[in-house]
This record gives structure tokens, sequence and C-alpha cells, in this order.
């Protein structure tokens, strides 16, 4: 149906689409540090003390850099390491390698130029520059696999956890129709992202409840605000307690 549309539709999806990247608001990738350490205290309920550090490495586009918000502590990495570090009794030793723009692919091409620390799990926050970049479900599909296999290779993660692919089609930023369209492909790829996620040992889906009512948004109407981050971390802290550990002994 999308294809359908999108030739149906062709010319005004391309006006549609240049006006956007035109009028768009700039918004900067979140200030802070991009690593650092968190760690639970004995007021929030942490019942043990000098446990080894947990790592965790956290890559991607935009909403992995923090677009949306002003600093890390707000945006995913604070949103993430805190609620973890709480969860797991121990100290999480994050670290994040993001950059606005990034598909899939580029996101790999990044970790390889700058490798990361080694960590126990890595996140992986990319999906909607593939859809908008129109790559097509299987080959982001396919650079998610060799994403999360060259990780493991390199002894850089034990675990890959990958986001959902984002739900653009309630994206208030962007013009109708093109917002409807890019929301099918976006659904295309998270089924697809879904259907893959179930087969593996060493990576996984996790599962994000995110309202879209006004205000969840960034001012652009396109990337994450405060509470998406907040709802965000704490989905990422529960699937990695519940979910992971058991699989890291």
């Amino acid at each position: 149906m999308s294809w359908a549309l999108k030739l149906a539709l062709g010319p005004v999806l391309w006006v549609q689409g240049r006006r956007t990247r035109a009028r768009m608001p700039r918004l900067p990738e979140a200030a802070g540090p991009r690593e650092g350490r968190a760690v639970c205290s004995v007021e929030t309920g942490c019942l043990i003390a000098d446990e080894p550090e947990f790592r965790l490495l956290i890559t991607g586009d935009s909403s992995a850099a923090g677009v949306g918000v002003e600093h890390q502590h707000q945006a995913l990495a604070g949103q993430l390491a805190e609620p973890l570090a709480q969860r797991l009794q121990r100290p999480v030793r994050w670290q994040l390698l993001a950059c606005s723009g990034l598909n899939t692919a580029q996101t790999l091409n990044l970790l390889q130029a700058s490798p990361p620390q080694p960590a126990e799990v890595a996140v992986v926050v990319t999906g909607v520059n593939d859809v908008t970049a129109l790559v097509r479900p299987g080959r982001a599909l396919r650079a998610r696999a060799e994403l999360a296999q060259w990780l493991r290779a390199q002894g850089l993660a034990r675990h890959v956890v990958f986001t959902p692919v984002p739900p653009i089609g309630h994206f208030s930023g962007l013009p109708q129709p093109l917002r409807f369209v890019l929301g099918l492909d976006a659904q295309r790829h998270q089924r697809a992202l879904q259907r893959w996620a179930v087969s593996q040992h060493n990576a996984s889906l996790v599962t994000l409840d995110l309202p879209f009512n006004p205000g969840v948004l960034a001012s652009d109407g396109f990337h994450p605000g405060p509470k998406v981050y907040r709802i965000m971390g704490r989905a990422l802290a529960a699937h990695i307690e519940a979910v992971l550990t058991p699989r890291l002994h």
C-alpha cells in the first residue's frame, strides 16, 4: 500500500519532504558528558555495596544523542543509567556514541571508526532515518544484524538491545500525507524487526508504551521530549534487569 501511495503522491511527497527539511527547527544534541558513572544510594534502597560496575553502551541517532532536551541527564543516557543502577544495585559505567542523522548502517560505521569501551549491554537507537531515507526494511534489518554481530565479535557487547522503530505516523512536525506514508513505512520496518528479534539469543527488542498526546514530543514535533526519554529509560532498565541479566551469568 505504501509503495502505491508513493507512486500516486510522488510529487506531493517530494515537495513536502524538501519543505519539511528546510523549515523544521534544527534542535541541538543534549549538552553534557558523553560518559559517566551512575550509582544507587542507600536512600533509594540500594543494599549492596562495592559491586562491580555494569558497563553500558548507548549508540545511534539523534534520539540516542538527546536531541529534544537540554542536558544528557534529561536524555536517554541519564534516564537509563540511574534507574538501571538502582535495579541492578550496581554502579553503571555508561558511554554514549551517537550522532544526529545516522541510520543503522551509519551507526555501525561510527562505531567502527571510534570503537567504544567493552560493555555488557549495548543499546542501539536507530530506525527513523532508515525510514526517512527510504531504506528498505530488509536492508535495514541486515544492517542491524551486522551491527550486533560486529559488537559481539569485537568483544564490545555481550548483548545488544534495539529500541523500536519510532511511530512516525504520530509525529506532528510532519505534514500530511507525508506523515501517513512514512508512518506506514515505519510499521513495516517495525514488523520486520519484531520477527527478527524473536529468533535472536544475544540481541533483543525492548517494548515501549509511549503515549503520543500533546506535549510528549520536542518543540519540532519530531524528536522525543523529556517524558519520552523518561519512559524509554525506565523501560530499558526493566528490560535489562528482567530479560538480559540471567543471560549474562
